[in-house]
């Protein structure tokens, strides 16, 4: 293994796990409550509210990968980080519309395991983060995630 392979492998390593923090936090602590009610509703409403979402959470990225470059010297190529962080914030958007993600759960037959945790019809059911529907997000996004951090570390 070169000496050129083995910084490719550390930036790769430091981006994703910099991008995953700041996923997680801006997920859950810097999206809105209107955002995360709103984003997956009918119509153009649904659409702002999850392009907000997805804005406030591609700026929280960022703002952890600069920070990220700052304190380690790292020098991240600006037009590779800004392909990567439009590829996830697209896909991003695309899962939280949620009726998205849902059809493509179904295609893939995950319908069933979309479903768990759901509030049953004529029973008083909780919903709760360990849903189904959750898990499929989650490990999408996480997947994209890894994607944009291979483009990122292309331009490294």
């Amino acid at each position: 293994m070169t000496g050129y392979t083995l910084v490719k492998l550390a930036v790769f390593a430091a981006v994703f796990c910099t991008l995953y923090a700041a996923h997680t936090f801006g997920d859950h602590w810097v999206q809105t409550h209107h955002q995360a009610c709103g984003k997956s509703a009918p119509g153009w409403a649904g659409r702002v509210w999850c392009a907000r979402h997805v804005i406030s959470l591609t700026i929280t990225k960022l703002v952890a990968l600069l920070a990220l470059a700052v304190v380690t010297g790292l020098d991240l190529h600006p037009a590779w980080m800004a392909a990567g962080l439009a590829v996830d914030a697209v896909s991003h958007y695309w899962a939280d519309r949620r009726t998205t993600l849902a059809k493509l759960a179904e295609r893939l037959g995950k319908q069933d395991f979309y479903r768990m945790g759901q509030p049953r019809e004529g029973t008083d059911d909780q919903p709760h983060l360990g849903t189904g529907a959750y898990a499929l997000d989650q490990s999408w996004h996480v997947a994209w995630l890894f994607v944009a951090t291979l483009i990122m570390a292309g331009g490294a």
